[in-house]
């Protein structure tokens, strides 16, 4: 029971390296126009659901899924040169928007920064706990 706090920090910090991933892969396949069945990469996303532990009454998190953005629609790009472009002259590209990337991946770094600040004051109070109990 007394390592349970641990826990949740640990939930959370794995939930954000794994959006994190989704990030690294959504920003590496920015220019990818040939991704699955002839269509440009779509941006991936991770869904996060609340988990309640029965036994300690806390609430973890865990990615529940990652599903692809279908409702960002994919850019369009007038390149009549390229190979890949339509009879109009325009490429489709990837739904990824870099700007909102970087700031998806700097909000997943603060957020696991902040489960690894609760996870070492967690084991700090733990330390100092058993302190306590040796004198």
């Amino acid at each position: 029971m007394i390592f349970k706090g641990l826990e949740v920090s640990v939930t959370g910090m794995l939930a954000e390296r794994i959006r994190m991933d989704v990030v690294s892969s959504n920003l590496a396949n920015v220019n990818s126009t040939k991704a699955e069945n002839g269509q440009p990469y779509t941006r991936k996303v991770p869904v996060f659901e609340a988990v309640l532990d029965k036994e300690s009454g806390l609430t973890k998190v865990r990615v529940k899924e990652i599903k692809k953005d279908t409702d960002t629609p994919f850019r369009m790009k007038y390149d009549p040169t390229n190979p890949e472009a339509d009879k109009n002259g325009y490429v489709k590209l990837p739904n990824v928007e870099p700007m909102k990337e970087m700031v998806d991946m700097m909000t997943a770094i603060r957020s696991y920064e902040a489960n690894l600040t609760a996870f070492n004051t967690h084991k700090d109070m733990l330390l100092k706990s058993l302190e306590i109990l040796r004198v």
